[in-house]
């Protein structure tokens, strides 16, 4: 197990900002094909931005309470949402029609995740399970119940085998996606985890948790290859660069994001510009882009090219 406190670190700022929602962002996606970003906010509305200028194509309305989660589906067709109301729902991308509500959940929806056939979503709610639905049909397939606490963050594998949770109750557990028995629990928080991200690969899993860390577990065994120590106040939000190269963490109310050199945990960058704190980060498809959403309301895009 490795820790690593990094010096002299690189700092940036100056993004270009998306304004319309009312409250603070959430969560925050890119289309399959970088075009779209949707993003997800308290103010109850999931909202699609386009990339290339960043105008506001479309406002998704119909969910009760804050929408924590936004997901693409790997076709780039439809969207999910999770939210404060207890919900799932699925849109169609294309223009934010409604396709369907997903209902079981008896607590918030935190977390939603498309399999990488799209065939299936997961979703982590604070009733303690991840919930597994057929997104053709909304059919539940089946509810996890190991974890003892709200379920964060859920993240499938690239190779669609295995499914990722991070919980209140301090781990990380390892799910078999194609009959939900529970492969693994990572160990090592002292505080609730937040988010989960699969390497491209699918051989490292990152962490970020209310411990104010990020850990980077070995998905084949569990181990805890290192720690990246630096950020100041808790790790709400986690992600991988396309290539696998960089990974970026956001630190609530330390208000910056951090990018860390994914092989060996060093510090590449510290990203600032906001007065509030950052809940969620994005790489584009490319890997040239990384979104941010925040307390101030807004969406930002970050240039990041050429780290790594």
């Amino acid at each position: 197990m490795k820790k690593m406190v990094i010096e002299n670190e690189m700092v940036t700022d100056a993004p270009q900002s998306l304004v319309g929602h009312i409250g603070p962002v959430y969560s925050v996606a890119f289309s399959p094909d970088g075009q779209t970003l949707a993003s997800g906010s308290y103010d109850t509305t999931v909202r699609l931005w386009r990339v290339a200028d960043g105008a506001l194509l479309c406002t998704l309305k119909g969910h009760t309470d804050s929408v924590g989660s936004v997901s693409f589906s790997p076709d780039g067709q439809t969207l999910a949402s999770g939210s404060v109301d207890n919900t799932v729902r699925l849109w169609r991308a294309v223009d934010g029609a409604l396709l369907r509500t997903l209902k079981g959940h008896m607590a918030a929806v935190f977390s939603v995740a498309f399999s990488p056939d799209g065939q299936i979503l997961a979703s982590g709610s604070g009733d303690d399970t991840v919930r597994l639905w057929r997104v053709s049909d909304g059919a539940l397939l089946r509810t996890l119940e190991v974890h003892m606490g709200s379920v964060y963050s859920v993240a499938f594998s690239p190779d669609g085998q295995t499914l990722a949770s991070g919980s209140l109750d301090n781990t990380v557990r390892l799910w078999r996606a194609a009959d939900g028995k529970l492969m693994r629990t990572l160990e090592g928080h002292t505080n609730s985890v937040e988010s989960v991200a699969f390497s491209p690969d699918g051989q490292t899993l990152a962490s970020g948790s209310v411990d104010h860390t990020v850990r980077l577990w070995r998905v084949s065994d569990g181990t805890l290859l290192r720690t990246l120590v630096g950020h100041t106040f808790w790790v709400e939000s986690v992600a991988f660069s396309p290539d696998g190269q960089t990974l970026a963490s956001s630190g609530s109310y330390d208000n910056t994001v951090r990018l860390w050199r994914a092989a060996d945990g060093a510090l590449l960058r510290i990203l600032v510009g906001y007065t509030g704190p950052m809940w969620s980060v994005a790489f584009s498809p490319d890997g040239q882009i990384l979104a941010t959403g925040s307390i101030d309301n807004t969406v930002r895009l970050w240039q990041v090219e050429g780290l790594g």
